[in-house]
This record gives structure tokens, sequence and C-alpha cells, in this order.
């Protein structure tokens, strides 16, 4: 009898972060107090001049009908404007292909530059999505791992002893999800002079380039080196800067042929992005930065709050996070000790008796190539924020 899913289909992992937040959901629909930190979205609506873009585009009957796949002309423009306003990084708009989210972006940019045999550089903690579309061609993602000692950076070192002559690519991410680290100019500058030397292609996901706090700064990588520029692709969207994960639209940047190729691929795959969307999206890379920064200092005092707490508690190890809205804890020192009358061994398992025993969501280490740690979101209320910890300091205390 044949097998009813295509091996590739077969060998996907389910996204473990949608997997918490849904268990999660389900429990808090039973009445169950559940405090969720998994779930990788601002807590925040849509700014309202976004929305009304939304509602006025909705009226017009132009965006009724199929538009361009590469995205509304329009909104190219204005992300080719945005990027050069936001990172210093001069690009024409036939370079942006406008996709249905940040996800559809990677898999647009993996299947365009990967070949069967190929490998890709992946430091990891890892955001769960990149491994996937990566071993769907037949590639091979080579896990680079870091630690919270290391401020979970890679280093030139560490690439140099992954390269192989099949290295076609480095995935490269600042702000990081899910560590929060940012790494600092020269370290950014001594990787894309790597990959250049090397004849490297760097992806670069620059989603969560906004969400920075204290001294640390974004910088983007093809504008520390210049010279990298046609082999780079940047990847972005509107979801967390403007609140819009669910809007679902993102990008990749990068040099005309192979956004030509991912523009092709796409016109199979979805077509063009839907109208409405890509219209209230154009509102937000052409509009105000002033709900961005409120959000962001929301997210620092909240970021400040996590840490402290998380910091206080006996056992754990936790890193300051300096981008994006998540801390990564190490729970290595508390696996394998009786909790509530059971011995988890791995993050995973701590996760399922957090879930259970006091109704508390986060997403295991193990779905981001690091075991021993957890993802904890931020990007929910303070009340709600102090009273998950405090439940955790609780358990472990």
């Amino acid at each position: 009898m044949s097998k009813r899913l295509s091996t590739p289909v077969g060998a996907i992992a389910p996204s473990a972060t949608l997997a918490v937040s849904n268990k999660a959901k389900a429990l808090k629909a039973e009445g169950k107090p559940v405090i969720g930190f998994g779930a990788g979205e601002p807590d925040f609506a849509t700014p309202a001049h976004i929305v009304e873009a939304a509602v006025e585009a909705c009226r017009d009957p132009k965006n009724h009908k199929y538009s361009p796949v590469g995205g509304l002309p329009e909104l190219r423009e204005g992300i080719a404007a945005k990027t050069k306003r936001d990172s210093g990084l001069e690009v024409a708009p036939e370079q942006v292909l406008v996709t249905n989210g940040g996800k559809h972006a990677v898999y647009n940019t993996l299947l365009s530059l990967l070949d069967e045999g190929d490998e890709l550089l992946l430091p990891a903690p890892y955001w769960t999505t990149y491994p996937e579309p990566v071993r769907l061609v037949g590639a091979t993602p080579v896990v680079i791992p870091t630690d919270a000692q290391s401020g979970f950076r890679v280093t030139i070192d560490q690439l140099e002893a992954a390269y192989t002559p099949k290295t076609k690519a480095l995935m490269f991410v600042s702000p990081s999800n899910p560590t929060g680290a940012v790494y600092p100019r020269d370290e950014i500058e001594a990787i894309g002079r790597w990959a250049l030397d090397r004849g490297v292609w760097v992806i670069t996901d620059e989603i969560y380039e906004h969400l920075v706090y204290g001294d640390n700064e974004h910088h983007s990588l093809p504008v520390v080196v210049p010279e990298i520029a046609d082999r780079c692709i940047v990847l972005n969207g509107v979801a967390k800067t403007y609140a819009m994960t669910g809007w679902r639209v993102g990008w990749m940047i990068g040099p005309t042929d192979v956004v030509k190729g991912a523009q092709n691929l796409q016109s199979h795959a979805t077509s063009n992005v839907n109208n409405v969307a890509q219209r209230a999206a154009l509102a937000a890379v052409s509009g105000p930065l002033d709900a961005v920064y409120e959000m962001r200092e929301a997210f620092d005092r909240r970021r400040q709050t996590m840490f402290k707490m998380l910091s206080g508690i006996d056992g754990l190890y936790v890193a300051e996070p300096q981008g994006a809205f998540y801390a990564f804890p190490s729970f290595e020192a508390i696996l394998g000790t009786e909790l509530a009358g059971q011995s988890p061994q791995t993050t995973a398992e701590l996760a399922e008796l957090f879930l259970d025993e006091i109704n508390v969501a986060m997403v295991p280490g193990e779905a981001f190539g690091a075991p021993g740690y957890a993802r904890f979101s931020f990007a929910l209320g303070d009340d709600d924020l102090a009273e998950g910890i405090g439940r955790i300091a609780t358990l472990l205390g």
C-alpha cells in the first residue's frame, strides 16, 4: 500500500509555538486561569490609521480584483522608502517581493536559493520555521549551537568550523527570536565579511528591527557590509512592528534575479497578497512610528520586570533580553529534580508540567534547537506577566 503523505511533507514538524498557544487557548476555553507566554505577537491592537486605510480599501472596487503578483507598485515603493528610512539600505522597488507574511518570505527565499545537497548554516537557538523549507528541498540545515554565556551569538570560528564546500547560505537574525539577542555592529561586520570572503549567501531576518532596548542598536548587515548586497536577502514584514500579525504581509528584498525567481514561484503558489491587507501595510510603512515607540516602551518595561523576576528564581539562568520580546532562560539546573511529584528530564516535559500544574504556557527550547531552555514572550499584560512568573517561582521554590 502506498504512503498517504509524501516523504518531505511527512517529515515536517508542526509549529511548536502554535501547538503551545493552541493548547493554552483550549484550557482557557475550559475556564482554566491560563497565562500564556508562548505567543510571538504583540498584545496591542493594530494602530487606528492602519485599520482605517483597510476600511477605505474595502470600498474601492479596484481592490476587489487580482493585482500584480509581486505586490502593489505603491507598496513596493513604500517598502523601499521605509527600508531606506529605517535601516539606511537603498533598494529599488523591483528588488521587493510582497509575501503572505514573514513565513512566506522565508519559504520563497529558501526555495529560490537552495538545491538538493546544499547546506545552510543555522545558528541555534533558531526560529522554528527556518529548518523546514531547507529540508523540503533536500538541503541540510547545519545547526551551530550557542548558549546564554556567549550571549547567544555565533562566532566566526564557529562559522568557519561549520563551513564546507556545500555551504550555500547563512541564516542571520538580529534581534533574535527566541533569545532576544542583538549583535553589535563589529560582530555583524565580521560575519558579513566572512560570508563575502567565502562566497556564502546571507539571509538576514530583520522583522524585529524596531524592538531594541537600552544601549543596543539594530544594524542591517548589507548596510554594514555593502559589498555583500548581491548575495544578501533581507526578510521583513509588518507583523511585529505594527501589531499586524493577523494581516499576513511580509516581504523579501534582494538581487533582482532572485526576487524575480521567487515571484515566479509565488505566481503559482498564491499569486498576489490580499489587496486590502497590502493597502493597510502601505499605511503602516509610510505612516508615523509613534505607536511603534509606545509599544516598544511597554515592551521595555515588561522586559525589565521579566528579567528581574526570572533572575530571582533559584536554579534559573537568564541572559538579559536586548531586543524582540522574548526571554530565554536556562532550566538545565532544574531538570531532573522533583516538581509536583514528577521529575521532568527535558524542557518539553517541564512545559507540560507547567501547563497542567500551574496553568502557565511556555515554549520548550527543543523547538528552537536549544534543549534545556524555554522561550517566554513578554508581549502580554503587566499583571499577567507578574502573576505567571510568580506561579513558576512558587512551584520551583
